[in-house]
C-alpha cells in the first residue's frame, strides 16, 4: 500500500480493509472450527439440552479434556461471531466478564441446520476434506494449463475424478455420500413443502444421477402413487439397490449420456452443474427422448442454482460466487438464467420453461418438450 493511499483513507477505512483481508486469509479457520464443532457433536449437545448449554455442559458432552476447555471457549466465541451459535451472559456477571458457567450457548437459525431429523451436519466434513481442499492448491497451475491437459482441479491434484476417488478411497466415498444424502434429503423436503405441486399428476419419475436414492426416497414416500426410478452408474447404484426396491422405488444401472428409462418426468438434482454446456445439452436430449409430449404430462425437473436472482444482496451474491468457484474443482459451473436458457434451447426445449425459486437462487426449473 502506497503512502499516498494511506493518507487518502481514514483510519476506520484502513481497519475495515485490513479486517477484510484477514477474514479472507483466515477463512479456513472458521471452516475447520465448524467441522470440529460438528465432529464433537456440539450442535446436537445444545439441542439435546433444550436449546441452550453452558461451556461445562458442552465440554462434558463432547468429552473435551479439562485442560482444553479454555480453547473450546475460544472456538465457541469464533462460531458465535460467525453466526452459528448465540451467547447469553447471565445477569449480575462481574465487570471482569462472566465465568464460563454464566454463559449459555444457543443455536442460531444457521446452527439449527446442523441438528434434527434432516440436517446438514455431514456437509462441513466434505467441504473441508483434505482431498477437496488440496485440489485448490493447484489453481495457478490449472489456470495456466491447456484445458485437455489439465482436466479438473481435482484431477490435477489427485490423478482421478472425484467420483473415481470415491470408489477408490472408502473414507472419502463415505464422506461424499453422507454429504450428498444430507443435502438431497433436506432440500427435497423443503421443495415438497413449498413446491410439492410439481409432482402432482406425475405417475412415473426417473431420478437421473440419483446415487443412493436419498432424495428419491423422500419423493417416493411423499407421493406413493408415483413409480420412482433411480438411474446411475453401476458403481453408485449397486450398494444402494442392496437395500431393496420398495413398492414405488427401484434402481437401474445406466449411463445418462446413453439412454434414460421412459417416464412422465425426469429429475436432475445438482447434476447439470457438474457438466459443460455441451454435455448438459446431451443429457437433456436423452431426457427429452425419455418423456412424453407436454400435453401428455412430460417434463424435466431441474433442481439447481440460478445465479443473479437476488441482485443487491451481498451475502447471497458471495455465496453464489463461492459455490461457482467450488464447482470449478470438478469443471462444473453455476449458471444464471441466460445460460440455462441457452442450454434448454440447444437441447431442443425452446423457451418453454419455468423457474421457481425455493431459497433465493436455489431453484426448481421445469422444462417441457
Amino acid at each position: 500500500m502506497t503512502l499516498k493511499l494511506l493518507m487518502e483513507v481514514s483510519p476506520q477505512e484502513l481497519l475495515e480493509a485490513l479486517a477484510e483481508v484477514q477474514n479472507h486469509v483466515l477463512g479456513y479457520v472458521k471452516s475447520m472450527s465448524l467441522k470440529c464443532a460438528v465432529d464433537l457433536g456440539i450442535p446436537a449437545a445444545i439441542h439435546k439440552r433444550g436449546g441452550t448449554a453452558t461451556l461445562a455442559d458442552i465440554a462434558a458432552d463432547a468429552q473435551v479434556h479439562p485442560a482444553k476447555v479454555p480453547d473450546l471457549r475460544r472456538m465457541m466465541e469464533l462460531l458465535c461471531a460467525s453466526g452459528i451459535f448465540t451467547t447469553t451472559t447471565a445477569a449480575g456477571a462481574g465487570d471482569d466478564g462472566a465465568a464460563d458457567d454464566d454463559t449459555a450457548y444457543g443455536l442460531t437459525t444457521a446452527g439449527r441446520f446442523l441438528v434434527g431429523w434432516r440436517n446438514l451436519s455431514p456437509v462441513p466434513p466434505f467441504f473441508v476434506n483434505p482431498l477437496v481442499v488440496s485440489s485448490f492448491f493447484g489453481l495457478p497451475e490449472w489456470l495456466r494449463s491447456e484445458p485437455a491437459a489439465a482436466g479438473s482441479l481435482f484431477e490435477l491434484a489427485h490423478g482421478c475424478s472425484r467420483r473415481e476417488m470415491a470408489g477408490k478411497d472408502a473414507g472419502f466415498g463415505s464422506v461424499l455420500r453422507d454429504a450428498m444424502t444430507a443435502d438431497s434429503e433436506l432440500f427435497l423436503e423443503v421443495i415438497i413443502v413449498d413446491k410439492g405441486r410439481i409432482f402432482r399428476g406425475v405417475s412415473s419419475l426417473v431420478d437421473v444421477g440419483g446415487g443412493n436414492g436419498a432424495g428419491t426416497r423422500v419423493v417416493a414416500k411423499a407421493f406413493p402413487s408415483i413409480k420412482c426410478t433411480v438411474l446411475d452408474l453401476p458403481q453408485f447404484v449397486g450398494k444402494a439397490s442392496l437395500a431393496g426396491d420398495s413398492d414405488n422405488l427401484r434402481f437401474v444401472e445406466g449411463d445418462m449420456f446413453e439412454s434414460i428409462p421412459p417416464a412422465d418426468a425426469v429429475l436432475l438434482k445438482n447434476v447439470l452443474r457438474d457438466w459443460s454446456h455441451d454435455n448438459c445439452v446431451k443429457i437433456l436430449q436423452r431426457c427429452k427422448e425419455a418423456i412424453p409430449a407436454r400435453n401428455a404430462g412430460g417434463k424435466v425437473i431441474i433442481i439447481d442454482m440460478v445465479r443473479g436472482s437476488m441482485l443487491g444482496d451481498k451475502k447471497i451474491g458471495e455465496m453464489e460466487a463461492m459455490q461457482d468457484m467450488f464447482a470449478m474443482c470438478t469443471n462444473g459451473v453455476e449458471r444464471d438464467e441466460g445460460e440455462w436458457k441457452r442450454i434448454f434451447s440447444d437441447a431442443g426445449f425452446g423457451e418453454d420453461y419455468k423457474i421457481m425459486p425455493v431459497l433465493g437462487p436455489l431453484s426448481v426449473i421445469e422444462i417441457y418438450p
